[in-house]
Formats: C-alpha cells, structure tokens, sequence
C-alpha cells in the first residue's frame, strides 16, 4: 500500500485541517502554483489573471477607453473579485470589429451582464441605432438540455444567482439593449435582426450553444466574430468537441486563445 494511501490520506487531512483553515490551506496551494508558473517563463510575469499567466506585453489594460468600459463591466459584480482583462479585450476587440459590418449584436449567456456591458461602453453601441440582444435564464442552467456528463461536471447547476433584475437594472438607460428572458435554444426567434455582425457564446452547455451557432450562421455579416467563451477551458471538452464539428462542416476554423476563448470568424 503506499504511504499515501486512502486510509493515511485521510488522516494527513484530518490533522492539517486541524491546524490550517481550508481558506488558508487553499491560498497556500495557489501560492505555490504560481510559483511553479514563474520557474516556467523568462521574466517578471506582466499578466496573471483568470488561469493566464505571461510575460507578454498588454498596454491595452492601461487604455483609458479599454479602461472605462472594463469598469463599467467589473461593476455589475460578475466577476466578484477576480479579473478578467485579457478575455473582455478578446470579446472588445472583436465587437469593435463588428461595428464596421452590418447588424445587430448578440449574446448568448449572460449572467449579469459584464462583459455585455463592456462591449456596450467599448464600442458606444448605445450613441447607434443597432441593438444588443442579451439571452439568458438569469437564473442558471437548465437541466433538460444538459448530457450526463455535463450535469456531474456542473453539479451546482441549480445554485445560480437569479439576476434578471439586477441586468434590468443595469442597461435600463440603454433602450437599444434588448433583454430576452429564457432558455436557448427556445428564445432565438425573439432575435429580430437580419443581420448579425457580433456573436458571444457563453452557456456552459454544448446543445444551446451549439444550437445559436446554427440558429445565427447564415444571418452573420461577412467577417463577424463569433468568441466562444468556454472553448478552451478544462472541463468544458465536449462544447470544444462540437464547435470543432460545427467549424469543420462550415469549412472553417476555431481560433484557440490562451485566455480560454476561441474564436471563429465568418468567411
């Protein structure tokens, strides 16, 4: 048996929760993965956010525009006390692109609404007359369209924050921003725009999200962005699984970000 079997493992655990809090004990452990990340790059790390760590240049946290509309977001409280730079500027750059093309944006999963707000502030959609469409439940996953697998990976499914008013709330001086209540796939058709030149997917769920892939291809504007936010992350294999079928049938590619996005442009 080894030294660290089940029985001993429980013991080791018994005494170290005995002397060392779980919140420190789980602060010590971060601790030491950082350290394991800095032995591994050349230099001082300028990034080391949201399971990113880098030495890479990113000047674009100190752009005061950038700046702005990443509060505005960080304000909605849907981050908590993490930060999330690297992913809003990946999710902003690629709805500034939009605004060259024509549409409407759309976001699919939102909880309460940071990065839409975000993407609202970054591009001044709110001085246009296109509309921002936010599709949700506001209140979590939905069980019927989870596999097996999904349902024991999100086994908080249910222990969502409701948030529907506090994203009411929060665009209520916007009137371009179009809250849709509900899940996808069952609310796409309240979309009511031709064309689309911005798509977000963030759903936590292959069979919605792939479904709004499906739903908006043909209504996407050559050249818009689709940022799939999931796409790379551990633990979400099976979305990334479906996008790459999805990508392949549509004789395209996903982009794989470091941040954990991935993103496919349409030809």
């Amino acid at each position: 048996m080894s030294l660290f079997g089940g029985k001993w493992r429980n013991l080791f655990r018994a005494i170290r929760r005995a002397l060392i809090p779980d919140l420190v004990w789980r602060k010590m452990k971060w601790l030491h993965f950082f350290a394991r990340i800095e032995e591994k790059v050349d230099g001082p790390l300028t990034y080391n956010q949201d399971g990113l760590a880098s030495t890479h240049n990113c000047d674009f946290i100190k752009d005061v525009h950038f700046s702005k509309a990443y509060a505005a977001g960080k304000a909605t409280g849907s981050w908590g006390n993490s930060d999330v730079h690297w992913r809003a500027h990946v999710v902003c750059w690629a709805a500034k692109k939009g605004m060259a093309l024509d549409g409407d944006f759309v976001e699919c999963g939102v909880n309460k609404g940071g990065l839409a707000s975000a993407v609202l502030h970054y591009t001044e959609l709110y001085k246009t007359s296109r509309k921002l469409y936010l599709l949700d439940t506001y209140n979590g996953l939905v069980a019927r369209y989870l596999t097996e697998d999904e349902k024991r990976r999100d086994s908080n499914a249910d222990g969502y924050e409701e948030c529907y008013d506090a994203v009411k709330r929060t665009f209520s001086d916007f009137p371009n921003v179009i809250i849709v209540k509900g899940a996808v796939p069952e609310t796409l058709k309240e979309v009511n725009a031709s064309k689309i030149a911005f798509l977000s997917i963030d759903m936590n769920c292959v069979e919605p999200e792939i479904a709004a892939a499906e739903y908006f291809w043909s209504r996407l504007s050559s050249g818009a962005v689709i940022v799939l936010d999931d796409y790379g992350w551990s633990g979400h294999i099976l979305q990334k699984e479906a996008f790459d079928r999805f990508a392949v049938e549509r004789g395209v590619q996903v982009l794989s970000l470091p941040t954990g996005q991935g993103v496919i442009i349409k030809p």
